[in-house]
């Protein structure tokens, strides 16, 4: 079994595992059915393809920086009659950074990495108006666990958020794990387990996620010399008016 590490950061994204009518929410963190169709489209897959191999691969993803969700109004006219269309809207998530993880054969998780590095198809975060902001791919371990390879990962945050937590050597990130077909303890029960593509019969089944935290060091973090060296000196505004 090996393990491909995916880095998903841009501008904006969105991960949706459900939608009513005119209005598309987000997941707080990527799903797996749209990481597997990213993994598809990397190797040209058409949406109609067989997903049997990519949906038996074990899923997790680490918060590295959450980001914040917004939420924009789009309007739209009929292809046809050009009659606009009821106006919908759609949530994102703004400057948010993951990692994922897939774990499976090691042949397969070979070429997953080969095609993110050609990508048939350019990659996106969720829907086709969130591009990332750097490559996809980061690596790929051959001796580590899902769990493992997540917990041990550098952290991808923006350098402007490791800084705002310059005073912490080690953070704490939330973790999300497709829990093992043997069982893991009790988790929670998403509606995300992609079947199918196939616009004409797009079909999920249910999975089973359990949520940990690990904690990684900080790249940024301050030592105490370093605190008190950018502390402000110590000054008396009335110094200079005593005897006067």
């Amino acid at each position: 079994m090996s393990v491909l590490l995916l880095r998903l950061a841009g501008p904006l994204q969105s991960w949706g595992s459900a939608a009513r009518f005119a209005r598309r929410t987000t997941e707080s963190a990527p799903t797996k059915s749209g990481v597997i169709g990213l993994l598809a489209a990397a190797q040209g897959r058409d949406r109609g393809h067989d997903l049997t191999d990519l949906a038996a691969l074990r899923f997790g993803v680490r918060v590295d920086q959450p980001g914040t969700r917004i939420r924009d109004y789009q309007t739209a006219h009929h292809a046809d009659t050009d009659k606009s269309m009821p106006v919908s809207e759609r949530f994102y998530l703004s400057d948010a950074v993951f990692v994922a993880a897939v774990e499976g054969d090691g042949n397969l998780i070979d070429d997953l990495y080969r095609a993110l590095r050609a990508p048939a198809y350019l990659p996106y975060l969720g829907r086709r108006s969130c591009p990332p902001s750097k490559p996809v791919e980061l690596t790929v371990h051959m001796d580590l666990g899902l769990d493992e390879a997540l917990a041990g990962e550098r952290w991808h945050a923006a350098e402007w958020y490791q800084r705002r937590l310059r005073r912490e050597k080690t953070v704490p990130l939330e973790v999300i794990v497709e829990s093992r077909s043997g069982g893991d303890g009790p988790g929670d029960t998403l509606r995300d387990q992609p079947l199918s593509f196939d616009p004409r019969h797009r079909r999920y089944g249910l999975r089973t996620v359990r949520s940990t935290s690990v904690r990684v060091p900080n790249p940024l973090a301050r030592t105490v010399a370093a605190a008190r060296r950018a502390s402000p000196p110590d000054h008396e505004p009335e110094t200079g008016l005593k005897g006067v």
